[in-house]
């Protein structure tokens, strides 16, 4: 474990990261041309077909498929990604306000997630127009997540470290995504790939703060609260996970994805199993720094299949060799 993490330090770090909010932040129809021809949702665009960092794209039935069905699958794709991401910011806004809603005064924490929380609306703006524009008719996260998320939110003032911990488990996999697709050299669609830019600047300071938040408080719970947190971390990571990645069966048979592909990609193929791994190495990271790595909770990252080496940094770029 590294040492605790003070507080003057953790409010130095949050001055930073709220300063970096007012110096760059964007706006969903100011900073994207949507009304750019290159910006236009054209059925007909290579573009739109998925990258091989997507583990669907990579998969072989995938790419054995006709230009227009790659095509179609890709602005599908894309679709359902934005509109979890959607849901996933939305649910983040709300704990968060009830977070900063019990805070006292001159407390660091209300600015910055003031500002987070500025800068997720316009993130949920651009992905729900992202999916007006393909016109992709999709619910989203699976039924039981919409419904859940409703309650989901008191948990950002009743169980914060669980909440925050929910929001890495989130943003984490997107991130992960978005820069994947960004490093793989291959053609992506400009729209997307303006979502993504805006996306990945703007994430960074919302996983720091949520690594921060997390660093500064957990070394400080007693044995039995870490306890509990350590074989919980790992659970939420995965859940949510499988909330932002797989897409509904249905939703997939409706454009032609059989349901043994869904089943590979999600994880049973070699590159779904390495991109599963590979997902949370930061999160790995912060849960041996802060001491949730533990003979009790190491087995259950085994069994969800989340385990592998710790990231040496943030932001670390995935080897191409597995673990």
């Amino acid at each position: 474990m590294t040492a605790n993490l003070t507080r003057k330090v953790y409010d130095e770090r949050l001055r930073t990261l709220s300063q970096g909010s007012v110096n760059v932040n964007f706006n969903a129809f100011i900073d994207i041309k949507w009304d750019d021809p290159e910006f236009a949702v054209d059925t007909s665009d290579p573009r739109w077909v998925l990258t091989s960092a997507d583990a669907l794209g990579a998969h072989p039935w995938y790419q054995e498929q006709p230009l227009e069905t790659q095509i179609r699958i890709g602005i599908w794709r894309w679709a359902m990604i934005a509109k979890v991401g959607m849901q996933f910011e939305n649910l983040l806004m709300r704990g968060a306000l009830d977070y900063v809603f019990q805070l006292g005064n001159q407390n660091e924490e209300f600015r910055y997630l003031t500002h987070e929380i500025t800068e997720e609306t316009h993130h949920t703006q651009m992905f729900q127009e992202l999916v007006n524009r393909t016109g992709v008719d999709t619910a989203g996260g699976k039924r039981w997540f919409r419904q859940l998320s409703r309650v989901l939110p008191v948990f950002g003032s009743l169980y914060p470290e669980a909440f925050f911990t929910g929001i890495l488990a989130g943003e984490e996999p997107i991130d992960h995504l978005q820069k994947a697709a960004l490093r793989s050299g291959e053609p992506v669609h400009p729209l997307p790939q303006r979502i993504m830019q805006i996306h990945i600047a703007e994430e960074a300071r919302h996983i720091s703060f949520a690594h921060e938040f997390l660093r500064l408080r957990v070394p400080r719970y007693g044995k039995a609260r870490r306890g509990a947190l350590s074989v919980l971390f790992p659970l939420i990571m995965r859940i949510l996970c499988d909330v932002i990645m797989i897409p509904d069966r249905k939703s997939a048979a409706e454009v032609g994805i059989p349901a043994w592909v869904v089943k590979d990609v999600f994880w049973k193929s070699d590159a779904g199993q390495k991109m599963l791994h590979s997902l949370f190495s930061d999160v790995r990271m912060l849960a041996q720094d802060i001491g949730l790595m533990n003979k009790v909770s190491r087995p259950v990252w085994r069994a969800l299949r989340i385990d592998g080496r710790p990231a040496r940094f943030r932001g670390e770029p995935v080897p191409h060799t597995a673990d």
